[in-house]
């Protein structure tokens, strides 16, 4: 999970709908503002180029229990639906992180080891940092059943090439260090518009002294 910059002004069907007594809050330009403000990247797990896609709600509103949700704008993410199916879950009703206000990577450290996906709260007093770690963390881990089993591998399986590409980057960066061919590879490959950024980002971040360099762009600052 990365910031994302929400663009103004909301979708005009937006208003329109939620006069209505059955109105969508998917119509068609409230898909293509989402899709393009969230580069097509499902704002939990960050998996690029979504074939699945949810217009997902950071509160939810619970079938018109809360209809002020429904339609707001601020409101409305995009997803998949592997990681919309698990936040539907009552554990995360209270809420997450909202990462078009505030910048999840201040909040959450990403780290993946082999097999292990791990999304923490840097402030362990702060339950919506832990809720959103968990969350999180679940896209990768839970299977509870046979089609999440599937899905949270995918999503592991894509992780671990993308982390891999990095990692072998990173290793020719080191062998030579004043390739700007390589140098621009790496700065796209951090970009928090890429797939899994917050894991790639963290693992820079936490490496300062092998990549001093790379630092300014995966800085938090501003």
């Amino acid at each position: 999970m990365v910031k994302v910059q929400r663009s103004f002004p909301a979708p005009a069907s937006l208003a329109e709908e939620a006069k209505k007594a059955n109105g969508r809050y998917d119509r068609q330009d409230v898909i293509e503002q989402l899709k393009k403000d969230f580069h097509n990247k499902c704002y939990i797990c960050e998996m690029k180029d979504l074939q699945d896609p949810n217009v997902e709600h950071l509160l939810p509103h619970k079938n018109g229990k809360y209809p002020e949700r429904k339609f707001d704008w601020e409101n409305l993410f995009w997803s998949c639906g592997h990681c919309n199916g698990i936040k539907n879950n009552s554990k995360y009703d209270a809420g997450i992180i909202d990462c078009c206000r505030q910048e999840p990577e201040k909040y959450l450290h990403f780290q993946v080891e082999n097999d292990d996906v791990v999304v923490s709260a840097m402030d362990l007093d702060d339950e919506t940092c832990k809720r959103t770690a968990l969350l999180v963390t679940e896209t990768f881990s839970l299977k509870n059943t046979g089609m999440r089993i599937y899905k949270s591998d995918a999503r592991l399986k894509l992780l671990q090439q993308e982390m891999n590409i990095l990692y072998r980057h990173l290793e020719k960066l080191h062998k030579n260090p004043d390739s700007k061919v390589l140098l621009r590879t790496i700065c796209s490959l951090l970009r928090r518009e890429s797939a899994f950024a917050a894991f790639k980002r963290c693992y820079v971040r936490e490496h300062a002294s092998e990549y001093p360099a790379l630092q300014k762009y995966v800085s938090l600052e501003g």
